[in-house]
């Protein structure tokens, strides 16, 4: 399944597949990704080796760009079993593509509650960025049980207990900005649900080698 559009309930799809691999892996093409042949990108290189990691979520970033469908489809024969869902949503054209695709999930590093409308009209799972109590509150009164907290290394590792005493049940949490594999157990074991790192978790040998070890 490429997209959640004929899926019933695509929020509870997502929270079960990243309770399964709570880790999204999120890269963002350059211009020389979107020409020439796809294999020959360094997108590919870095898409084949998660894939031999065993990554299981993948973002690629939004780019309002003639050629950034096309190298979704590239993407998408390339690597079939990857949960795709796309980054730095911010606007209607951009969630429009998501929708148009039939991508996984759009995720946004802000809350804007238009979109969160219209995604959820379109039965798309659309994963709004959140910072603070009142934003997290919001979010959820439109229907929102994913949420991604942005940016997390600014908030800090204990932000989820402080504001879960006061508030109670928090929906499905993402922490994402500025963290990186050796993040990732003690975020999960603060109440984090699920971790989201940037492209640089591939940037040198030591940092594959630790993201391969929390893998396996």
């Amino acid at each position: 399944m490429y997209g959640l559009q004929n899926t019933s309930d695509p929020q509870q799809w997502l929270i079960a597949s990243l309770r399964s691999q709570p880790l999204i892996v999120v890269l963002r093409p350059k211009e020389s990704d979107l020409h020439g042949p796809f294999l020959q990108t360094l997108i590919c290189q870095r898409l084949d080796l998660l894939a031999d990691l065993g990554v299981r979520h993948i973002e690629i970033a939004w780019l309002n760009h003639t050629r950034w469908g096309d190298l979704i489809t590239a993407i998408r024969v390339r690597y079939p079993n990857l949960q795709l869902g796309v980054a730095s949503v911010t606007t209607q054209t951009a969630l429009q593509a998501v929708i148009d695709l039939d991508l996984a999930y759009a995720m946004s590093p802000l809350f804007d509650q238009e979109l969160v409308s219209a995604a959820h009209q379109c039965n798309c799972c659309f994963v709004p960025g959140v910072m603070t109590p009142t934003e997290i509150r919001q979010a959820v009164a439109l229907g929102c049980r994913v949420v991604k907290l942005f940016p997390a290394v600014v908030l800090g590792i204990n932000y989820h207990r402080q504001i879960s005493a006061p508030m109670g049940d928090l929906p499905f949490m993402i922490a994402a900005g500025g963290l990186s594999v050796c993040d990732l157990d003690p975020w999960l074991s603060a109440g984090y649900d699920a971790i989201a790192l940037g492209r640089a978790v591939l940037s040198t040998t030591e940092s594959t080698a630790d993201l391969r070890n929390w893998l396996t």
